[in-house]
């Protein structure tokens, strides 16, 4: 009688063990799901601006905060940029002017923001950038 009920603990042991491990390893896949970043952005794939403005937004870019807030600011006059290309590039800036002028980051980062819905391409950067412009 004593060799049946050591059996069965060791086999309710064995089986306890099973368990615990079956759920551990169901913990670390749903980890391992969860570590994954989501598909990283390029903003020259995003829409709003045509192929033959990219060498000019490059360059304005390369020329610094001022240069690009000049191209953005005639861009938006002239309409030949529009989202979700437009609040990529202006996030861009954003992170550019935030050491010298973080007023004015905050203030353009909102605007990004209010106008840009929930489903858009660059929402998950917003979502990114958000504890630090708000």
């Amino acid at each position: 009688m004593k060799i049946l009920i050591t059996i069965l603990i060791v086999l309710g042991v064995a089986f306890g063990a099973y368990k615990i491990w079956d759920y551990w390893e169901t913990v670390q896949s749903d980890r391992e799901k969860t570590k994954t970043s989501p598909p990283q952005i390029v903003g020259e794939q995003l829409q709003g601006l045509p192929r033959q403005l990219e060498p000019a937004l490059k360059d304005a870019e390369k020329g610094g905060p001022r240069t690009l807030r000049d191209w953005l600011d005639k861009a938006k006059r002239a309409g030949i940029i529009k989202d979700p290309r437009l609040a990529w590039v202006e996030l861009e800036y954003v992170v550019m002017i935030t050491k010298d002028d973080p007023l004015e980051a905050k203030r353009i980062f909102s605007q990004v923001k209010k106008r840009t819905p929930t489903d858009s391409p660059v929402y998950p950067q917003i979502k990114l950038l958000e504890k630090n412009y708000e």
